[in-house]
């Protein structure tokens, strides 16, 4: 019913083209030096980790994101998850294959998990953004996802309201694990922001609770990194 706009513009484009030429050139991929753990920009090449992986343990292997969290991104994400753009999930998906489909195949992923929401989230925003992702990027890289694996326990609190010790506190307790789901060794966590690493990070330790040896994620956006 409407032609596809590039979601960071809104310039009307060809189908399939996704972003336009110009917005492509803008937008601020994340290059090396990066941290070894979440993969963030860090100061120097001698510089490991970036200050939330290098201050605590994570329990997920490595991750890997598109774009740093600053304009344009930070609106056409938030287009995305509250103005129900749900086709911008085959664009980010298709951006995420070109750029990490090597990456996520070297690593042996065999299931794509998406961050779950809590039922009471999912019924007012009508869908959940890190499902769809999940879904499109199956489709381009032949890769099943584990739907309704992983599932929110209690309602929590918006992590963007938190400091880092409320965030740890706000999640613990706060994902479970379907007891009929078989856990292949590797697994990728889907997302559409990583912040400082506290949802991957729980969701990651019920994985590996549920036999998972090695869990991975990829969102769209990350924080910048110091």
């Amino acid at each position: 019913m409407y032609p596809p706009v590039c979601p960071f513009c809104g310039e009307v484009q060809k189908p399939g083209t996704g972003i336009c030429d110009s917005c492509r050139e803008r937008l601020p991929v994340i290059s090396e030096p990066r941290c070894m753990k979440c993969g963030k920009p860090v100061a120097a090449w001698e510089q490991e980790y970036c200050r939330d992986c290098g201050r605590r343990r994570l329990d997920f292997e490595q991750g890997r994101s598109l774009w740093l969290h600053v304009p344009p991104v930070t609106q056409a994400v938030y287009q995305f998850k509250f103005h129900n753009k749900r086709y911008y999930a085959e664009i980010f998906a298709r951006e995420m294959a070109d750029r990490y489909g090597q990456w996520i195949h070297e690593r042996g992923i065999e299931e794509i998990i998406p961050v779950p929401l809590h039922p009471s989230r999912l019924r007012a925003r009508g869908f959940n953004q890190a499902g769809l992702l999940a879904e499109q990027l199956s489709e381009e890289l032949h890769i099943p996802v584990g739907k309704n694996v992983v599932y929110r326990v209690r309602k929590t609190k918006p992590q963007k309201q938190l400091d880092d010790r409320e965030r740890m506190k706000n999640l613990r307790q706060a994902f479970g694990v379907s007891r009929r789901w078989k856990a292949p060794k590797s697994v990728l966590i889907v997302d559409d922001i990583y912040t400082t690493g506290s949802t991957i990070h729980r969701i990651s330790k019920v994985l590996k609770k549920a036999g998972v040896e090695k869990v991975y994620f990829l969102t769209i956006s990350i924080g910048q990194g110091l």
